[in-house]
């Protein structure tokens, strides 16, 4: 035996055939490739989705909303105020002082009924001279009218001149005119004294007492206070200002609805009277006059009242929101979607405002889209996109991707 066979290894690895290492080569060139065409393919398609996205983004989302007709019309809610349809402030004629009080608050009183009673002793003087003054007077013309009688008899006989018995006849004729102006001054004072008696106006409620007994009473409404108020509550009347330009819309004989405070959930019927027909300046509103019924005395006057007014509706007029409306440079647009998708402005005047929506006067068409809240930016004949296309076209990628779950 040799010593080469001798030794060598039995564990001695043999070496790998060339075919093999080639094979090996392939394999791994073709993975590598596979791997980087992947990458490559991966990378193009997400720069283009990415610039897919990037154009969508570019261009403005925008909500549109159609133009809606104003036939039905629409109402006004105002503040307004009750007042009783008659109310008397009652003022004492004479001076004096109060004797007694008949009615308090919130009593009802007939026409004529004694409400109070005013103690005069001065004009219970004044009344005793008067009469007096009247006695002497009349005394003083009986006395001149047979005078006078006399001296005309005398002259017949020649016995007095017609100068003298002229003189007479005046001098009668002058104290007859003076008897008769203190019986002038005696009713005067007569009537005042019966002003003594505060009797009510007519048929209603006692809606305010300022005096008591033994207050002192001026005369007259200049001076002293008014001593009770009557008012007539079985009607109202309801005070409501309108601004100018809704008050050309509000006629007589219209219906109103009436809302109080004290009364939530409940309503009240009144019936539009009367106008102003005048512009106060200080406020630019109408005065509307309504009335309302109160046969069962549920509202008291002075009361705030929530006042609806219904307005006819015009066939013709159109409202959009009034968050649609641009102010700038150009005046007040509005923008709309054409054709293409593409963004038209168009010039508009406002007929109405309700708040939330105008009423368009003029530059709209019943057909027009319009876009509310349109973003700052957009010029005539910009590309949008429509919310309503954008929901619906993300409601049907998530119903393919559930899809694809199940």
């Amino acid at each position: 035996m040799s010593s080469d066979h001798s030794n060598a290894s039995p564990h001695t690895p043999r070496p790998v055939p060339a075919h093999r290492l080639r094979r090996a080569g392939i394999i791994g060139a073709v993975v590598v490739v596979a791997v980087v065409a992947t990458g490559v393919v991966t990378r193009a398609n997400d720069a283009r989705k990415l610039k897919d996205w990037t154009d969508r983004q570019a261009v403005p989302t925008v909500s549109v909303v159609p133009v809606e007709r104003s036939a039905a019309g629409a109402s006004l809610d105002l503040p307004g105020r009750l007042e009783a349809y008659a109310r008397a402030p009652i003022y004492a004629r004479v001076s004096g002082y109060l004797k007694s009080w008949k009615v308090d608050i919130g009593a009802p009183v007939k026409a004529g009924q004694l409400l109070a009673e005013i103690e005069t002793p001065d004009l219970d003087q004044q009344l005793l001279q008067a009469k007096a003054d009247l006695a002497s007077a009349e005394a003083n013309a009986a006395l001149a009218a047979t005078t006078a009688k006399r001296w005309q008899a005398m002259l017949g006989s020649d016995s007095v001149s017609r100068q003298e018995v002229d003189e007479k006849t005046g001098d009668f004729t002058a104290k007859q005119a003076i008897a008769k102006a203190a019986r002038a001054n005696v009713d005067r004072i007569e009537a005042l004294k019966g002003f003594t008696r505060i009797v009510a106006p007519f048929d209603g409620m006692v809606t305010a007492r300022e005096t008591d007994v033994g207050a002192l009473i001026n005369a007259g409404s200049g001076s002293g206070p008014e001593l009770f108020v009557v008012s007539d509550v079985r009607k109202l009347r309801v005070y409501v200002r309108v601004p100018q330009n809704y008050a050309p819309s509000i006629k007589p004989g219209q219906v109103a609805t009436l809302s109080l405070p004290e009364y939530p959930g409940r309503t009240f019927q009144a019936r539009v009277e009367a106008s102003a027909g005048a512009v106060a300046a200080e406020s630019g509103t109408t005065l509307i006059q309504l009335a309302v019924d109160n046969a069962d005395g549920k509202l008291m006057p002075g009361s705030f009242a929530s006042v609806r007014l219904d307005r006819p509706g015009d066939a013709t007029a159109l409202r959009v929101p009034a968050s649609a409306l641009i102010f700038d440079d150009k005046g007040m647009r509005v923008a709309t979607l054409g054709a293409d998708h593409k963004i038209v402005f168009k010039q508009v005047t406002i007929l109405r405002d309700y708040g939330k929506t105008v009423e368009i006067g003029s530059g709209l068409g019943a057909d027009d889209q319009v876009i509310e809240s349109p973003p700052d930016g957009l010029v005539d004949g910009d590309t949008v996109r429509t919310a309503a296309k954008d929901d619906t076209e993300l409601a049907k990628n998530r119903g393919r991707a559930n899809e694809k779950k199940a």
